[in-house]
């Protein structure tokens, strides 16, 4: 059905223009921004589509029965932790099974398996449960995924069919991080940014041609977070034992702040906001807010009151929403000071949309709570997974995807339809 400010703007429009053309145009604008699975509220990559955890897209519903949200469709795709992309009608993850890694491709309503492909990949269960780590990044008719031992595919969306493949860590000489490359890739223009060697590499999306490295050492678990300065594109990394700001086109670095952490573990993303990034990591390292100044980053504030393990905070109204450590916190941004704790949902992960959090606890709980200073204040709960749950909830066209370490992926419908 149409607003009514549509309908009061189309008769202005054609009482002035009195032209058909520009009114069937319009209306076809109308019924594209109206349609619920318009591309504006895919979720096309980790962290969505500003890579921040945040959607843009509201009138999605918290109001669930006793039992909870109806479950559209479920289905198991190996051990990991793989996040879901969502585009074009499709959502996509990848698990392991078998010392096989497979990226899955799904219809995003329905659940129907559309295509997979797999490789050969070991568990690497090394204290924890292994699999995969990074999540699909999808850009046009194109997915690129980039494996856990530094293996980078260019698939074709829609069927599966490998466009181009290599063995991006021998190809640089990259040494591979303890727990594997975690990453996932950032489409800038036609160059794809990955947390590969000292301080990333840059990689041709088209075909596959090195760009630019930058070293053998080994990498962060953060993927890159782009942003701009003046009319240059640049990319923060989460690097071993540091962050620092790499221009997209030619690696060069803009600046870089060291971070040593316990098993050099930074695996959280860094939030931006302006010339001010918030950087934060586990195992009782804390958290700080840089100010970038002259190119030069200076703290504003560090503490221990957000230890991001491995799930990145939400930015929202000036407050950082996340896990410290076993503990969902909101922190002001400004000072670092903690507004409000809520113990009991373990090590999960959350994401952001229309001024509310969407969280998905450690044992499969997923809420849905204003993102309010003020308190936690739940709006809605379900239980809707089991087992270990550290990936990311996603909400994509009025549904929102979970998944589980051992590879169940849910979704459930919280449309208002």
């Amino acid at each position: 059905m149409l607003h009514p400010a549509f309908i009061h703007d189309f008769r202005k429009r054609a009482s002035i223009g009195r032209n058909f053309r520009a009114a069937i145009l319009f209306f076809a604008s109308v019924g594209a921004l109206s349609s619920f699975d318009a591309i504006g509220l895919d979720w096309p990559r980790w962290r969505g589509p500003d890579a921040n955890g945040i959607s843009k897209e509201t009138g999605w519903s918290t109001s669930w029965p006793d039992e909870g949200p109806k479950q559209l469709w479920k289905a198991n795709v190996g051990t990991g932790f793989s996040s879901i992309s969502v585009a074009n009608g499709r959502a996509y993850t990848v698990g392991n099974l078998k010392d096989q890694d497979t990226v899955y491709c799904f219809d995003a309503k329905t659940g129907q398996e559309r295509w997979k492909h797999s490789y050969p990949a070991p568990l690497d269960d090394h204290y924890y449960d292994g699999g995969s780590s990074a999540t699909p990044t999808i850009d046009g008719d194109k997915v690129y995924h980039l494996a856990r031992r530094g293996g980078l595919f260019c698939l074709d969306a829609a069927t599966g069919k490998v466009v181009w493949s290599k063995e991006l860590y021998k190809e640089l000489g990259a040494r591979i991080p303890e727990w594997g490359f975690a990453g996932s890739p950032l489409v800038e223009g036609d160059l794809l940014i990955l947390n590969v060697g000292s301080a990333g590499a840059a990689i041709n999306k088209v075909t596959g041609a090195v760009v630019w490295t930058s070293g053998k050492g080994s990498a962060g678990y953060s993927s890159a977070v782009p942003f701009s300065v003046g009319n240059d594109r640049y990319a923060a990394l989460f690097l071993l034992q540091a962050v620092a700001a790499v221009n997209v086109r030619t690696g060069k670095e803009l600046w870089r702040h060291g971070w040593k952490t316990s098993y050099d573990v930074n695996a959280a993303d860094p939030v931006i906001a302006g010339n001010e990034i918030f950087i934060s990591s586990g195992y009782d390292k804390g958290a700080a807010l840089l100010r970038i100044l002259s190119n030069q980053p200076n703290v504003v504030w560090q503490n221990k009151n957000m230890r991001n393990h491995f799930n990145s905070c939400v930015l929202v109204g000036g407050h950082l929403y996340g896990f410290d450590e076993s503990e969902l916190k909101c922190v002001d941004w400004k000072s670092g000071a903690v507004k409000w704790t809520e113990p009991g949902l373990g090590k999960g992960g959350l994401s952001a949309a229309d001024g509310k959090l969407i969280v998905q606890g450690e044992r499969g709980q997923l809420v849905v709570a204003e993102a309010s200073p003020a308190g936690f204040k739940p709006l809605a709960r379900a239980q809707v997974l089991g087992g270990k749950c550290w990936t990311m909830p996603v909400l994509a066209n009025g549904r929102i995807y979970c998944r589980n370490a051992r590879g169940d992926v849910v979704c459930v419908d919280v449309s208002t339809k």
